[in-house]
């Protein structure tokens, strides 16, 4: 459930006519509803009752401060995935404690930012980052809390850019050779081996591949115990999927994902990870955008609109499909025409819909890509000198810019010319 829904003909973000933000922003813009990321990380809270479980706020989603700041003041931690978000996650007010650092890559400088920091675990993703975190850790006379993200070999069933549990994906370590690692991790003196960690992948519709991950996990940690091997963690990351607007219906509740963890972890004795994004953010925003041109081609209608593939890149890398709606309500016996939406980036790729169904518009009309809380601004660039669009939170009636548009003037002052062209 999210709380964009029309009032008198028009759509409202919670109180607020979208049109009327509109007139204050420009357009294109993000908007988020401050009720629906409270609403969404109740519906998860909620589902977990029982558990020794926390939620660390995967911030790759969405690390928008505004938003944070909203999830960490309802007893959100993060999952961050580089010293960037990181530092994001503690401005936005998350205590370091409630912190967990994910990531292949992490640099030592990296590292030694987090261990410095304070934060809750490090998830260990190959043996030569664990070498390093222990040096790194030994050089600053501290102890850095890790736990081994595991690669169990599962399919996700989503898509292949966003599957990370095969074992030909670069995250984490072999299941098989997870034990040993830990075991290494235990000897050496500047880590403290808190437990494991695993996630598979994101948008997952179907909970039996998180059922043969969890099951591996704790295959895993019954055997780690058995040899003397105290394991307190478990992260069983994130990955539960939300509706798009490709009609495959609506994925597993929270519920029904709590049940299986029950089921899979419940008995271990752990203190339960969980790093959900997209479930909480994902339909918690809108991207608004204004129709430019309706452009009659040879075999079919283009509504062109000011809003680009640079600032939503999900429809162009993934080939996703995000519901669009026209801002004013259409007459319920308007004549819906099949239309291809696409922005002004000379790609043929910006395209953000094809042959969908829409009452007419004309310039100037204002469109809502909906689902676009998740993914969306965080994945955005300034391709073609495009400004990054503004994002907005709305609560109630009150909305506010939350990361302004920046200025052509700003963009060209990052540009900086060598010496040698003084002397042209």
């Amino acid at each position: 459930m999210h709380h964009f829904q029309y009032r008198a003909g028009e759509l409202h973000a919670e109180d607020v006519p979208v049109s009327r933000i509109a007139k204050a922003v420009g357009t294109p813009f993000y908007c988020y509803s401050t009720a629906t990321l409270e609403r969404h990380y109740g519906v998860f809270a909620d589902a977990l009752r029982g558990l020794d479980a926390h939620i660390h706020y995967a911030m790759k989603a969405n690390s928008n401060v505004a938003v944070v700041r909203t999830l960490a003041n309802l007893g959100a931690g993060a999952d961050v995935v580089s010293e960037g978000e990181l530092r994001l996650a503690l401005a936005a007010g998350v205590p370091a404690r409630r912190i967990v650092f994910s990531g292949v890559g992490k640099t030592r400088s990296e590292l030694a930012f987090a261990i410095k920091a304070g934060i809750l675990q490090i998830n260990v993703e190959s043996e030569p980052e664990l070498f390093a975190l222990n040096e790194v850790a030994g050089e600053l006379g501290l102890v850095a809390p890790v736990s081994i993200r595991v690669n169990p070999d599962v399919d996700a069933g989503t898509h292949d850019k966003i599957t990370t549990g095969r074992k030909e994906n670069k995250f984490g370590i072999e299941w098989t050779r997870a034990h040993a690692v830990f075991r290494r991790a235990v000897d050496l003196p500047h880590v403290e081996a808190l437990g494991v960690a695993v996630h598979i992948g994101s948008q997952l519709t179907d909970l039996q591949p998180f059922r043969d991950a969890f099951l591996r996990v704790r295959e895993l940690v019954t055997m780690l115990r058995a040899d003397g091997l105290g394991v307190r963690h478990v992260d069983v990351g994130g990955g539960l999927g939300v509706p798009y607007g490709d009609g495959s219906g609506p994925p597993p509740l929270p519920s029904e994902y709590a049940a299986v963890i029950r089921e899979t972890l419940g008995g271990l004795g752990c203190r339960i990870l969980l790093e959900p994004g997209r479930l909480i953010v994902g339909n918690a925003g809108i991207l608004v955008t204004r129709v430019v041109y309706v452009k009659e081609g040879a075999t079919r209608t283009f509504v062109i609109v000011d809003a680009a593939m640079n600032d939503l890149v999900r429809p162009a890398m993934y080939g996703a499909l995000h519901d669009i709606a026209p801002v004013r309500e259409s007459d319920v016996d308007a004549r819906r025409h099949p239309v291809d939406v696409v922005g002004p980036v000379c790609e043929s790729g910006d395209t953000f819909a094809q042959q969908i169904s829409l009452p007419p518009v004309v310039g100037g009309d204002l469109l809502a890509i909906g689902t676009a809380g998740a993914y969306g601004a965080v994945m955005s660039s300034d391709y073609n000198a495009r400004p990054l669009v503004p994002e907005v939170l709305v609560k109630g009636d009150a909305f506010a810019i939350v990361r302004r548009r920046p200025t052509y003037e700003e963009m060209l002052a990052r540009e900086i010319l060598p010496d040698w062209f003084d002397h042209d």
